[in-house]
């Protein structure tokens, strides 16, 4: 049975760090650890909520390579959200400074392109039941 009220729940702290990731365009100012870290953050909690409306209980791990494998067993289009994995080192690695994010930037356009339409997506296989968002 699908958890609609938790997928709102996700969805809904999602859009904050999506919200974050509009505000943190500016590499001087946001380091690529801080952006990635939100960046990965938006991505979990959007693949969760995708799993929740789907009935799936998933576990509570940082590893979005993990959750979408869950996701796509249950839905094999969800795979086209592949490149969003590429941000799981930033969930603790990189934001502790355990290894090294490389000589190239972050693509910070690219990631948030990537990561509205992942939120586009679940927002689309929400049900519109009258729940209110908490």
């Amino acid at each position: 049975m699908s958890d609609h009220r938790q997928a709102r729940i996700l969805v809904g702290a999602a859009e904050k760090d999506i919200t974050a990731l509009r505000g943190m365009s500016d590499a001087d100012i946001f380091a690529d650890e801080i952006f990635g870290f939100h960046a990965q953050q938006a991505v979990e909690k959007l693949f969760k909520a995708w799993l929740a409306l789907l009935g799936r209980t998933y576990p509570p791990i940082h590893d979005l390579s993990e959750l979408l494998s869950m996701l796509i067993e249950c839905q094999s289009d969800a795979a086209r959200f592949d490149p969003l994995i590429e941000y799981t080192p930033y969930a603790v690695q990189f934001r502790y400074g355990v290894g090294d994010t490389g000589s190239v930037p972050l693509d910070r356009d690219t990631a948030l392109l990537r990561t509205e339409a992942l939120l586009m997506e679940v927002q689309r296989q929400l049900p519109d039941d009258g729940e209110i968002t908490i």
